[in-house]
Protein backbone atom coordinates (compact mmCIF):
# COMPACT_ATOMS: atom_id res chain seq x y z
CA UNK A 1 0.00 0.00 0.00
CA UNK A 2 1.13 3.51 -0.84
CA UNK A 3 0.20 5.68 2.12
CA UNK A 4 0.23 9.49 1.90
CA UNK A 5 -0.06 10.56 5.52
CA UNK A 6 -0.83 14.15 6.49
CA UNK A 7 1.55 15.85 4.10
CA UNK A 8 1.68 19.64 4.06
CA UNK A 9 3.71 21.99 1.90
CA UNK A 10 4.10 25.76 1.74
CA UNK A 11 5.81 27.93 -0.85
CA UNK A 12 6.33 31.16 1.01
CA UNK A 13 2.86 32.36 2.04
CA UNK A 14 1.11 29.96 -0.34
CA UNK A 15 -0.26 26.81 1.29
CA UNK A 16 0.08 24.26 -1.50
CA UNK A 17 -0.92 21.20 0.56
CA UNK A 18 -2.74 21.11 3.89
CA UNK A 19 -2.70 17.76 5.74
CA UNK A 20 -3.30 15.66 2.61
CA UNK A 21 -4.02 12.05 3.53
CA UNK A 22 -5.08 9.08 1.42
CA UNK A 23 -3.95 5.58 0.45
CA UNK A 24 -3.57 3.72 -2.81
CA UNK A 25 -4.16 0.02 -2.29
CA UNK A 26 -2.39 -2.85 -4.03
CA UNK A 27 -4.06 -3.58 -7.35
CA UNK A 28 -6.07 -0.36 -7.28
CA UNK A 29 -6.54 2.31 -9.92
CA UNK A 30 -6.84 5.57 -7.98
CA UNK A 31 -7.97 8.69 -9.80
CA UNK A 32 -6.56 11.91 -8.37
CA UNK A 33 -8.62 14.86 -9.59
CA UNK A 34 -8.74 18.58 -8.97
CA UNK A 35 -8.48 21.91 -10.74
CA UNK A 36 -5.20 23.42 -11.93
CA UNK A 37 -3.18 24.46 -8.89
CA UNK A 38 -5.17 22.27 -6.49
CA UNK A 39 -2.08 20.33 -5.37
CA UNK A 40 -2.03 17.17 -7.51
CA UNK A 41 1.42 17.61 -9.03
CA UNK A 42 2.93 18.84 -5.75
CA UNK A 43 1.64 15.69 -4.02
CA UNK A 44 3.11 13.46 -6.72
CA UNK A 45 6.46 15.22 -6.59
CA UNK A 46 6.62 14.66 -2.84
CA UNK A 47 5.88 10.97 -3.36
CA UNK A 48 8.77 10.88 -5.85
CA UNK A 49 11.10 12.80 -3.54
CA UNK A 50 11.47 15.68 -6.01
CA UNK A 51 10.03 17.92 -3.30
CA UNK A 52 10.17 17.45 0.46
CA UNK A 53 7.09 17.81 2.63
CA UNK A 54 7.01 20.33 5.47
CA UNK A 55 5.01 17.83 7.52
CA UNK A 56 3.69 14.30 7.15
CA UNK A 57 5.29 11.38 5.34
CA UNK A 58 4.89 8.96 2.45
CA UNK A 59 4.96 5.28 3.40
CA UNK A 60 5.42 2.27 1.15
CA UNK A 61 4.95 -1.29 2.40
CA UNK A 62 4.39 0.07 5.88
CA UNK A 63 7.65 2.04 6.16
CA UNK A 64 8.72 5.56 5.21
CA UNK A 65 9.69 5.49 1.56
CA UNK A 66 13.40 5.93 0.87
CA UNK A 67 15.58 6.37 -2.21
CA UNK A 68 15.65 2.64 -2.90
CA UNK A 69 11.86 2.43 -2.66
CA UNK A 70 11.49 5.32 -5.07
CA UNK A 71 13.55 3.41 -7.64
CA UNK A 72 10.65 0.96 -7.76
CA UNK A 73 8.19 3.68 -8.77
CA UNK A 74 7.24 4.29 -12.38
CA UNK A 75 6.67 8.02 -12.80
CA UNK A 76 5.16 9.88 -15.73
CA UNK A 77 5.34 13.68 -15.41
CA UNK A 78 2.77 15.98 -16.95
CA UNK A 79 5.57 17.82 -18.77
CA UNK A 80 7.39 15.37 -21.01
CA UNK A 81 10.78 14.58 -19.53
CA UNK A 82 12.39 12.84 -22.51
CA UNK A 83 15.57 13.70 -24.40
CA UNK A 84 14.17 15.05 -27.68
CA UNK A 85 17.17 14.22 -29.90
CA UNK A 86 17.74 10.73 -28.48
CA UNK A 87 16.32 7.71 -30.29
CA UNK A 88 13.33 6.05 -28.66
CA UNK A 89 14.96 2.63 -28.17
CA UNK A 90 18.26 4.00 -26.87
CA UNK A 91 16.43 6.25 -24.44
CA UNK A 92 14.22 3.57 -22.98
CA UNK A 93 17.09 1.12 -22.63
CA UNK A 94 19.14 3.81 -20.89
CA UNK A 95 16.34 4.56 -18.43
CA UNK A 96 15.84 0.85 -17.75
CA UNK A 97 19.56 0.48 -16.96
CA UNK A 98 19.37 3.45 -14.57
CA UNK A 99 16.68 1.54 -12.67
CA UNK A 100 18.90 -1.53 -12.32
CA UNK A 101 18.10 -3.75 -15.31
CA UNK A 102 21.01 -5.39 -17.12
CA UNK A 103 21.57 -4.75 -20.82
CA UNK A 104 19.68 -7.80 -22.08
CA UNK A 105 16.69 -7.20 -19.81
CA UNK A 106 16.62 -3.51 -20.80
CA UNK A 107 16.46 -4.37 -24.50
CA UNK A 108 13.78 -7.02 -23.94
CA UNK A 109 11.62 -4.76 -21.79
CA UNK A 110 11.95 -1.86 -24.25
CA UNK A 111 10.76 -4.03 -27.13
CA UNK A 112 7.92 -5.50 -25.10
CA UNK A 113 6.46 -2.19 -23.97
CA UNK A 114 6.88 -0.33 -27.24
CA UNK A 115 5.11 -3.17 -29.05
CA UNK A 116 2.39 -3.21 -26.40
CA UNK A 117 1.76 0.52 -26.85
CA UNK A 118 1.90 0.51 -30.63
CA UNK A 119 5.25 2.21 -31.23
CA UNK A 120 7.43 -0.82 -31.83
CA UNK A 121 8.32 0.47 -35.29
CA UNK A 122 9.64 3.80 -33.95
CA UNK A 123 12.61 2.54 -31.92
CA UNK A 124 15.14 4.21 -34.21
CA UNK A 125 13.30 7.53 -34.45
CA UNK A 126 14.25 10.59 -32.44
CA UNK A 127 11.60 11.50 -29.87
CA UNK A 128 11.25 15.02 -31.29
CA UNK A 129 10.18 13.58 -34.66
CA UNK A 130 7.19 11.75 -33.18
CA UNK A 131 3.66 13.09 -32.90
CA UNK A 132 2.64 14.39 -29.49
CA UNK A 133 0.50 11.29 -28.95
CA UNK A 134 3.39 8.95 -29.71
CA UNK A 135 5.68 10.97 -27.46
CA UNK A 136 3.12 10.38 -24.72
CA UNK A 137 3.27 6.64 -25.41
CA UNK A 138 7.07 6.73 -25.14
CA UNK A 139 6.71 8.58 -21.84
CA UNK A 140 4.48 5.80 -20.51
CA UNK A 141 6.97 3.20 -21.73
CA UNK A 142 9.62 5.04 -19.72
CA UNK A 143 7.47 4.67 -16.61
CA UNK A 144 6.94 0.95 -17.24
CA UNK A 145 10.24 -0.25 -18.67
CA UNK A 146 11.80 -1.20 -15.31
CA UNK A 147 8.76 -3.22 -14.16
CA UNK A 148 7.79 -0.82 -11.32
CA UNK A 149 5.97 -1.83 -8.15
CA UNK A 150 4.05 1.48 -8.03
CA UNK A 151 2.83 3.73 -10.85
CA UNK A 152 2.44 7.49 -10.38
CA UNK A 153 1.18 9.20 -13.53
CA UNK A 154 0.46 12.90 -13.97
CA UNK A 155 -2.09 13.52 -16.76
CA UNK A 156 -1.16 10.38 -18.74
CA UNK A 157 -4.12 10.72 -21.15
CA UNK A 158 -3.49 14.31 -22.15
CA UNK A 159 -3.47 14.77 -25.92
CA UNK A 160 -4.22 11.14 -26.78
CA UNK A 161 -6.66 10.00 -29.45
CA UNK A 162 -9.37 7.45 -28.49
CA UNK A 163 -7.32 4.48 -29.74
CA UNK A 164 -4.32 5.52 -27.65
CA UNK A 165 -6.57 6.13 -24.63
CA UNK A 166 -7.91 2.59 -24.93
CA UNK A 167 -4.40 1.14 -25.23
CA UNK A 168 -3.12 3.07 -22.23
CA UNK A 169 -6.21 2.23 -20.18
CA UNK A 170 -5.68 -1.45 -20.88
CA UNK A 171 -2.05 -1.27 -19.77
CA UNK A 172 -2.93 0.46 -16.49
CA UNK A 173 -5.62 -2.09 -15.70
CA UNK A 174 -3.22 -4.93 -16.49
CA UNK A 175 -0.61 -3.50 -14.13
CA UNK A 176 -3.20 -3.03 -11.39
CA UNK A 177 -4.36 -6.62 -11.86
CA UNK A 178 -0.84 -7.79 -10.97
CA UNK A 179 -1.12 -5.98 -7.61
CA UNK A 180 0.56 -2.70 -8.54
CA UNK A 181 -0.97 0.43 -6.93
CA UNK A 182 -1.68 2.93 -9.73
CA UNK A 183 -2.42 6.59 -9.11
CA UNK A 184 -3.03 9.00 -11.94
CA UNK A 185 -4.34 12.52 -12.26
CA UNK A 186 -6.64 13.61 -15.06
CA UNK A 187 -9.07 16.34 -16.01
CA UNK A 188 -11.05 13.80 -18.08
CA UNK A 189 -13.53 12.92 -15.34
CA UNK A 190 -15.62 10.62 -17.52
CA UNK A 191 -12.48 8.54 -18.09
CA UNK A 192 -11.63 8.56 -14.37
CA UNK A 193 -15.16 7.39 -13.56
CA UNK A 194 -14.93 4.55 -16.07
CA UNK A 195 -11.46 3.31 -15.09
CA UNK A 196 -10.89 3.94 -11.42
CA UNK A 197 -11.67 1.82 -8.39
CA UNK A 198 -11.58 4.89 -6.15
CA UNK A 199 -11.29 8.64 -6.61
CA UNK A 200 -9.68 11.37 -4.53
CA UNK A 201 -10.76 14.98 -5.00
CA UNK A 202 -8.35 17.71 -3.96
CA UNK A 203 -9.26 21.40 -3.80
CA UNK A 204 -7.13 24.26 -2.55
CA UNK A 205 -4.50 21.85 -1.24
CA UNK A 206 -7.00 19.83 0.82
CA UNK A 207 -8.50 16.42 0.21
CA UNK A 208 -12.23 17.09 0.17
CA UNK A 209 -13.48 13.61 -0.78
CA UNK A 210 -12.12 10.07 -1.19
CA UNK A 211 -14.06 6.97 -2.16
CA UNK A 212 -15.69 5.03 -4.94
CA UNK A 213 -18.01 6.95 -7.22
CA UNK A 214 -20.89 5.10 -5.55
CA UNK A 215 -19.70 6.24 -2.13
CA UNK A 216 -19.38 9.82 -3.34
CA UNK A 217 -23.00 9.65 -4.47
CA UNK A 218 -24.14 8.57 -1.00
CA UNK A 219 -25.63 11.42 0.99
CA UNK A 220 -26.46 13.48 -2.06
CA UNK A 221 -29.91 14.68 -2.99
CA UNK A 222 -32.42 12.06 -4.13
CA UNK A 223 -33.42 12.62 -7.74
CA UNK A 224 -35.66 10.59 -10.03
CA UNK A 225 -35.87 10.53 -13.81
CA UNK A 226 -39.30 10.00 -15.33
CA UNK A 227 -39.84 9.43 -19.04
CA UNK A 228 -43.46 9.46 -20.12
CA UNK A 229 -45.87 12.34 -19.48
CA UNK A 230 -44.99 15.42 -21.53
CA UNK A 231 -43.79 18.38 -19.50
CA UNK A 232 -43.20 18.53 -15.77
CA UNK A 233 -46.46 20.16 -14.74
CA UNK A 234 -47.75 16.85 -13.37
CA UNK A 235 -45.11 17.01 -10.59
CA UNK A 236 -45.73 20.63 -9.64
CA UNK A 237 -47.33 20.92 -6.24
CA UNK A 238 -46.40 17.45 -4.98
CA UNK A 239 -45.30 17.76 -1.32
CA UNK A 240 -41.53 17.64 -0.94
CA UNK A 241 -40.95 17.42 -4.72
CA UNK A 242 -39.23 19.98 -6.95
CA UNK A 243 -38.88 19.79 -10.72
CA UNK A 244 -35.21 20.37 -11.58
CA UNK A 245 -35.35 19.45 -15.27
CA UNK A 246 -38.08 19.06 -17.86
CA UNK A 247 -37.64 18.55 -21.59
CA UNK A 248 -40.52 17.03 -23.50
CA UNK A 249 -41.24 13.59 -22.07
CA UNK A 250 -38.19 13.64 -19.77
CA UNK A 251 -38.65 15.07 -16.28
CA UNK A 252 -36.21 15.00 -13.38
CA UNK A 253 -37.48 15.69 -9.87
CA UNK A 254 -35.70 16.19 -6.57
CA UNK A 255 -37.10 14.71 -3.36
CA UNK A 256 -36.79 15.89 0.23
CA UNK A 257 -36.81 13.50 3.18
CA UNK A 258 -40.58 13.88 3.51
CA UNK A 259 -41.30 12.93 -0.12
CA UNK A 260 -42.05 9.45 -1.42
CA UNK A 261 -40.93 8.07 -4.78
CA UNK A 262 -44.22 6.18 -4.91
CA UNK A 263 -46.13 9.46 -4.74
CA UNK A 264 -44.10 10.65 -7.73
CA UNK A 265 -44.82 7.44 -9.62
CA UNK A 266 -48.57 7.67 -8.94
CA UNK A 267 -48.68 11.29 -10.09
CA UNK A 268 -46.77 10.44 -13.26
CA UNK A 269 -49.07 7.50 -14.06
CA UNK A 270 -52.09 9.70 -13.52
CA UNK A 271 -50.72 12.10 -16.14
CA UNK A 272 -50.05 9.43 -18.77
CA UNK A 273 -48.04 6.29 -19.64
CA UNK A 274 -44.66 5.99 -17.87
CA UNK A 275 -41.92 4.40 -19.97
CA UNK A 276 -39.05 4.78 -17.54
CA UNK A 277 -38.81 5.49 -13.81
CA UNK A 278 -35.33 5.41 -12.29
CA UNK A 279 -33.03 6.97 -9.72
CA UNK A 280 -30.73 9.58 -11.24
CA UNK A 281 -27.07 8.63 -10.82
CA UNK A 282 -25.00 11.81 -11.18
CA UNK A 283 -21.74 11.44 -13.13
CA UNK A 284 -18.38 12.15 -11.53
CA UNK A 285 -18.30 15.55 -13.27
CA UNK A 286 -21.38 16.64 -11.33
CA UNK A 287 -20.20 15.06 -8.07
CA UNK A 288 -16.86 16.81 -8.41
CA UNK A 289 -18.53 20.17 -8.94
CA UNK A 290 -20.82 19.68 -5.93
CA UNK A 291 -18.01 18.51 -3.62
CA UNK A 292 -15.63 21.33 -4.59
CA UNK A 293 -18.38 23.95 -4.28
CA UNK A 294 -19.43 22.62 -0.87
CA UNK A 295 -15.81 22.69 0.28
CA UNK A 296 -15.36 26.28 -0.86
CA UNK A 297 -18.56 27.38 0.93
CA UNK A 298 -17.45 25.59 4.11
CA UNK A 299 -14.04 27.26 4.00
CA UNK A 300 -15.58 30.71 3.54
CA UNK A 301 -17.94 30.10 6.44
CA UNK A 302 -15.07 29.11 8.73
Amino acid sequence: MLDIGGISKRFGRLVALDDVTFTVRPGELFGFVGSNGAGKTTTMRIVLGVLSADAGEVRWKGAPIDAEGRRRIGYMPEERGLYPKMKVGDQLEYLARLHGLDARAAVSSTRRWTERLGIGGRLHDEVQKLSLGNQQRVQLCAALVHDPEVLVLDEPFSGLDPTAVDAMSGVLREKADTGVPVIFSSHQLDLVERLCDRVGIISGGRMVAVGTVGELRTGGVDRIDVIGPTGGAWATGLPGVAVVFSDGAHTRVELTDSASDQDVLRAALAAGPVHEFSRYRPPLTELYRDVVTAGAVSEEAS
